[in-house]
């Protein structure tokens, strides 16, 4: 067998960053945490879309984009329309299978990791398309 060096491959790379983003979710829900919100769902999938974390706080439903990138302005600008329209979507499906939760108030936030910074939670950091 003959061995690599110093070369990943594609799926190896893609098997790094899934890892790096779980790890950033589960960072994101304890952070979510100490700040007074009860995770309700991780990684809620969805044909056509998928929602991160889906927290409560209060009478406030968020459901949560979780970005890791090497700098929050990285971060911060990987949310583009299609990942909106996506969780709107998955937003959506969840809200018909919890009729309860239409009652309350509904927002898409956002929490941004990068390396050594502390998180970011942006407060409706996504417009939801719930029709």
């Amino acid at each position: 067998m003959i061995a690599r060096i110093g070369r990943s491959t594609s799926v190896e790379i893609r098997q790094r960053a899934l890892a790096a983003g779980q790890r950033a979710e589960v960072l994101a829900a304890l952070y979510l945490r100490l700040k007074g919100y009860r995770i309700i769902a991780r990684r809620y999938c969805v044909r056509g879309g998928e929602i991160d974390l889906i927290a409560r706080a209060g009478s406030t439903i968020a459901f949560v984009e979780v970005k890791y990138r090497p700098t929050l302005l990285q971060a911060m600008t990987a949310i583009d329309g299609a990942k909106h329209r996506r969780v709107s979507r998955a937003a959506a499906h969840w809200l018909a299978a919890n009729p309860w939760a239409a009652r309350l108030t509904l927002r898409g936030d956002a929490v941004y990791l990068a390396p050594r910074h502390w998180p970011r939670h942006a407060i409706a950091a996504m417009s939801l398309a719930l029709d």
